[in-house]
């Protein structure tokens, strides 16, 4: 194996390896910056290595080892507790020979480490832009630079927020386990809207040249997916799953050849990914079956699947959707519910109740400076006729979008409806 086949397995192993490293020494360590320092070395010493001694038959295992061999040397820098020396010193007694048993009591740990790790990096005492950042970086194993890059913000922006998130955990002497049982559902309910504020960005990105950011998608439905496995009983976990699954089926019909925006009513539904859409609907089958009161992502996740069913637009059950609408603003109210609603009212009854329903949100402090209010009016005063409106909601919209391909296609649907004076 060539140095360069050697340094490409050694980053396939650390992308694999490097969240179970970091929950595996937090565990230990109870500071989630140290455990990733430590990671980082033994990702180093492995780079240092391996080119020469060959990758191990069980990557994984050695460099548990070696980041324990650092933990070790931190705990006696920093001349903390004998009983904490005992503890680490007995399990690095094997010798290195023995390095597999380091795999089999990390596998005892892993599921729980990792679930801990999950609440750390979303804790509510971080910001919502902390959080995001957190997560990526040690559940997603993503490096500044590709979290910036997916974000469209300076590397160092976001280094800062990686690095404040971890001194606020530090500070806040936030522990490294899971929430008891009368915070569990709050901090779930903050570790769900983290993975989704992911994939939504990747699915329809705030701003920039790309309309998907596919790889915010799937980093979302990676984290999605071992959530779901974690907290198995959660319906909630299961929605979420089922909600990205389904959206996601859509990716390769939602952009045109050049890169050009498609709207759900206009895509070639058989491009839409079948597998993505079986997993997603097997996926809210289990959240209903667990038998609870549905919650905001399993009923979003229920509408995603009225779309998936239909073969086309005028095939979907948008009354059903309509009232699905309205279970979701019982329990989540905001405005963009409604907005929402608005659409699938127009849809099943027609645009002139669609339209009277928007329009009760157009003095909504929350809708202010939100494109798609704009944009959702244009398109119902256009199929009402009134098309010198419809031009100018349209040409609003563009005016408040930050992402070109969108605001390309709000321009494009301007043009369509004629000339700005008639």
């Amino acid at each position: 194996m060539t140095a360069s086949e050697t340094h490409r397995e050694i980053e396939a192993v650390w992308r694999i390896e490097f969240t179970r490293l970091v929950g595996g020494l937090t565990r230990l360590l109870r500071d989630v910056g140290v455990a990733e320092e430590l990671a980082q070395d033994a990702l180093v010493a492995a780079l240092e290595q391996w080119p020469a001694s060959g990758i191990p038959r069980n990557p994984g295992a050695w460099l548990m080892a070696t980041a324990k061999h650092r933990a070790i040397d931190y705990l006696r820098r920093h001349a903390l507790t004998d009983r904490k020396h005992e503890l680490l010193g007995h399990e690095l007694a094997e010798r290195e020979n023995e390095i597999p048993d380091f795999a089999s009591a990390i596998d005892d740990h892993i599921g729980d480490d990792l679930l801990r790790l999950v609440f750390i990096a979303c804790h509510p005492v971080l910001s919502t832009e902390a959080r995001v950042a957190l997560t990526l970086r040690l559940l997603g194993g993503l490096s500044a630079d590709e979290i910036a890059r997916a974000y469209l913000v300076g590397v160092p922006t976001i280094a800062q927020r990686i690095v404040r998130a971890k001194r606020t955990l530090a500070e806040a002497h936030v522990p490294f386990e899971v929430p008891r049982p009368a915070e569990f559902t709050a901090r779930l309910s903050s570790v769900l809207q983290v993975i989704y504020l992911i994939f939504n960005e990747g699915y329809s990105a705030t701003s920039g040249d790309d309309w998907m950011r596919p790889h915010l998608c799937e980093e979302a439905l990676r984290l999605g997916r071992i959530l779901a496995e974690l907290v198995p009983d959660e319906s909630e976990a299961h929605g979420l799953c089922a909600l990205m699954e389904i959206q996601a089926s859509r990716s390769q019909a939602r952009v045109g050849d050049s890169g050009q925006p498609i709207l759900l009513m206009d895509q070639d539904r058989t491009r839409w990914d079948q597998l993505l859409i079986h997993r997603g609907l097997a996926a809210l089958d289990r959240a209903e079956q667990l038998g609870r009161k549905r919650g905001p992502y399993v009923i979003q996740a229920a509408l995603a699947a009225c779309h998936a069913r239909a073969a086309s637009p005028s095939d979907t059950d948008w009354a059903h959707i309509v009232a699905l609408y309205a279970e979701l603003a019982a329990i989540a109210p905001s405005p963009i519910v409604e907005l929402n609603r608005a659409v699938a009212v127009s849809m099943a009854y027609g645009p002139s109740a669609g339209l009277e329903l928007l329009d009760t949100l157009r003095d909504d402090p929350a809708l202010r400076g939100y494109h798609l209010l704009p944009s959702v009016r244009g398109d119902l005063l256009r199929k009402l006729g009134r098309l010198k409106e419809a031009r100018a909601e349209f040409e609003t919209a563009a005016s408040m979008t930050r992402n070109a391909r969108e605001r390309n296609l709000l321009l494009e649907r301007a043009l369509s409806c004629g000339p700005a004076r008639q």
